[in-house]
């Protein structure tokens, strides 16, 4: 099993967007496949069509009174499976805290999905916080997705110092360029700049493009609504790409 988190310290760069669409790849290739929604807006909640409530939020089942197989809901695409988030996992930090031990806490809500899937993406909040922190602790790689502009390169860089502050430079980073508008040269001229600051870059990149807008209306991955478009050979890229850099298959 391997567990991906999307992750940015950026809101708005198409993290959730990029969890629904790999996930649903690797589900139609006919990998068992979960997406935990860690962040308390609940859009990948919102995608899969999935009513986020979970009775007792993010306490009940940080705390232990629920269990993960309980709160797990089927979504319409066979292999892959959500586990919800709601409006209470804005207060997953301090229900984590409270537990002493976060990251085992965590690895024993992963500990019975290891059995049950081969993929298991993290699609988290926009934050540094006790539970990103954990994430990283337990994750295989952060799929870092990056706009083409100056602010989220600085981002981008506050997540590797903060990485570097917390000895966690064993953690794999995985960026690559998301909303992508080669009409600009600005994006066009960091596209080709960054790679050759940092080599671990994913070559793949995300078009900005209505395809992937429109998940909020179709509620479903660009790969079903629009199977044909640009944007989705684009994550079709992106999915062969990580497979690749991770020796999966």
């Amino acid at each position: 099993m391997r567990i991906l988190a999307t992750y940015n310290l950026k809101g708005g760069v198409g993290k959730t967007a990029t969890a629904i669409n790999l996930a649903w790849l690797a589900a139609s290739e006919g990998a068992r496949t979960i997406v935990w929604d860690m962040d308390p807006q609940g859009a990948a909640s919102f995608y899969l069509r999935t009513r986020p409530k979970i009775r007792g939020g993010s306490k009940a089942l940080l705390k232990g009174k629920r269990e993960v197989d309980e709160v797990i809901k089927g979504t319409d695409y066979e292999n892959l499976d959500l586990l919800p988030a709601d409006f209470s996992y804005r207060h997953m930090d301090v229900h984590l805290e409270d537990t002493k031990k976060p990251v085992k806490r965590i690895i024993r809500l992963l500990r019975p999905l290891r059995a049950e899937y081969d993929f298991i993406f993290l699609d988290c909040a926009p934050s540094i916080s006790t539970v990103s922190e954990t994430v990283f602790k337990v994750v295989d790689a952060l799929l870092i997705p990056l706009i083409p502009t100056t602010l989220s390169l600085r981002t981008f860089q506050q997540i590797v110092d903060f990485l570097d502050k917390k000895n966690l430079q064993h953690v794999q980073l995985l960026p690559f360029f998301s909303m992508v508008d080669r009409r600009k040269r600005m994006h066009t001229d960091i596209m080709t700049r960054l790679p050759l600051e940092w080599p671990g870059m994913l070559l793949s990149s995300i078009p900005y493009a209505s395809d992937v807008e429109k998940m909020g209306i179709r509620r479903s991955a660009v790969g079903e609504h629009a199977a044909n478009s640009v944007a989705a050979q684009a994550y079709r890229d992106l999915w062969s790409e990580i497979k690749s850099r991770l020796d999966i298959y």
